[in-house]
């Protein structure tokens, strides 16, 4: 039988050693950090085309289509799904990791959405396990792929990181893309991109904290907008971005 996760946790606790936090700490940021190789910066989520049409045009108009995302359109979808592969991982159950997985490959709206988590989970799940092997995930083998939220999940209920941070951090580096494929378009400044991610402290915060009691019946996105874009962005002329 697997030996169960080494718990690690960023979370003040006052019995935990100090070296598990900082290790727990240390690995979230290397796997949020912009260095981390996943591909992220070659994707928008949509974004380039509501700016090609207009839709998104200045900081907030792009604040709100961030916090859309991250609240009600695949950021939700992403954090049950992390959720889930992150207990099914602590549990060391490759079956329950499988559904979760399943689950986050099924629900997209779009070819290029797919595209987009298919490739950057394969990129995160052969990264993470080339840098920190791990017994559970060195034998996990989804045949169909796996997906970035299933993939990140995964690997933290694996290291025994605490929940909330993951959750945290994952939302945190979706609202970061976002906002980064917005400055690269053109559509804000620097300093305005910090304010945006400034003003979504409190939500993105609400929203990490809402998928740790949120019922598993209660699943699913309502970012119609967003998909309507990303198929947009699927015919359109110039592109910078791969969705």
């Amino acid at each position: 039988m697997p030996e169960p996760a080494r718990r690690m946790t960023t979370r003040t606790d006052p019995h935990a050693d100090p070296k598990d936090r900082s290790a727990a700490l240390y690995r979230l940021l290397a796997w949020l950090s912009p260095s981390f190789p996943t591909g992220a910066f070659s994707y928008s989520h949509g974004l380039e085309a509501a700016a090609e049409a207009g839709t998104v045009r200045d900081r907030a108009s792009l604040h709100n289509w961030i916090a859309a995302i991250v609240t009600q359109g695949s950021g939700r979808i992403d954090i049950d799904i992390l959720s889930g592969a992150y207990r099914a991982a602590g549990a060391r159950d490759h079956a329950a990791l499988d559904a979760a997985n399943r689950l986050g490959l099924a629900f997209r709206g779009t070819a290029e959405l797919a595209l987009e988590s298919l490739q950057q989970g394969a990129a995160f799940f052969a990264t993470d396990i080339a840098a920190w092997s791990d017994p559970f995930l060195d034998a996990w083998n989804p045949s169909e792929g796996v997906c970035l939220p299933a993939a990140f999940g995964a690997a933290a209920g694996a290291a025994g990181i605490a929940l909330e941070d993951a959750l945290l951090g994952y939302l945190h580096a979706i609202a970061s893309n976002l906002m980064s494929a917005g400055l690269r378009l053109g559509l804000i400044g620097q300093t305005d991109g910090q304010r945006i991610l400034a003003a979504l402290e409190p939500l993105i915060a609400s929203a990490a904290e809402a998928a740790t009691r949120r019922d598993p019946a209660d699943f699913g996105s309502a970012t119609f907008a967003v998909d309507l874009a990303s198929m947009a962005h699927e015919t359109q002329y110039s592109r910078l971005f791969r969705s």
